[in-house]
């Protein structure tokens, strides 16, 4: 009999269990604001959504013929939306979330909460849901609001997970379809700033990660 494979959910937290597609285009809005370079909500799903920081900046800036470096402005945009997340992490730690994680974990699945916040400052925030099932893990992704293939891969990898024994949990269609790259199926939080991108191929569409939520990647994982 070979070793059972351990099944796990990677939880994409600052876009699935938060609303960080808005905190994010709030957070480019201000630093777009202040470099004096126009910014709405077509810019930021024509050019930047889905892509890397800094290729989607310079391929807007060069756009609106700013002399503005992107390079520089992809920098500040990662570091200032890491910083806006922390803050926000409290909020999201809802009674709701806190039922989803728990569900998982009572039936030993492993929930790898990924966040571009900084782990070790924040790790106090998220005290009483972390266990032996449940652990924080940084990604520093650069792609706007949402995370590539390779980064599923390696959150399983790093975790001790199989993506094919384990859910990816996003808050884009973007994320969708990395997940589906990866080789993982998936759950997708659809709020009503990204309800325009194509989230064909997700396992089941959700509103918000709670007990019913856990309950669908139970049955996904054929433990249900």
């Amino acid at each position: 009999m070979g070793e059972e494979v351990k099944k796990g959910v990677v939880v994409e937290f600052d876009f699935a269990a938060m609303d960080g597609a808005e905190l994010l285009y709030k957070t480019t809005e201000q630093l777009l604001t202040g470099i004096e370079v126009p910014f709405n909500r077509r810019v930021e799903a024509q050019y930047l959504a889905g892509g890397n920081y800094q290729g989607g900046l310079a391929e807007y800036f060069a756009v609106v013929k700013t002399k503005k470096t992107a390079a520089k402005a992809a920098k500040d945009l990662s570091e200032a939306f890491a910083a806006a997340v922390a803050k926000e992490i409290p909020k999201a730690l809802t009674p709701a979330f806190s039922a989803f994680v728990k569900t998982l974990a009572e039936n030993n699945v492993k929930v790898v909460i990924a966040t571009r916040a900084n782990v070790e400052a924040v790790a106090p925030m998220f005290e009483g849901l972390l266990s032996e099932n449940v652990v924080l893990f940084q990604e520093v992704s650069q792609t706007y609001g949402s995370i590539k293939w390779d980064a599923w891969r390696r959150a399983c990898v790093q975790n001790g997970l199989k993506n094919v024994a384990a859910v990816a949990v996003t808050g884009s269609g973007f994320g969708v379809k990395s997940a589906l790259l990866a080789g993982m199926p998936s759950i997708a939080v659809i709020r009503d700033n990204v309800a325009y991108q194509d989230f064909g191929g997700t396992d089941e569409a959700v509103k918000a990660l709670d007990a019913d939520a856990a309950k669908i990647i139970l049955s996904i994982l054929r433990i249900a």
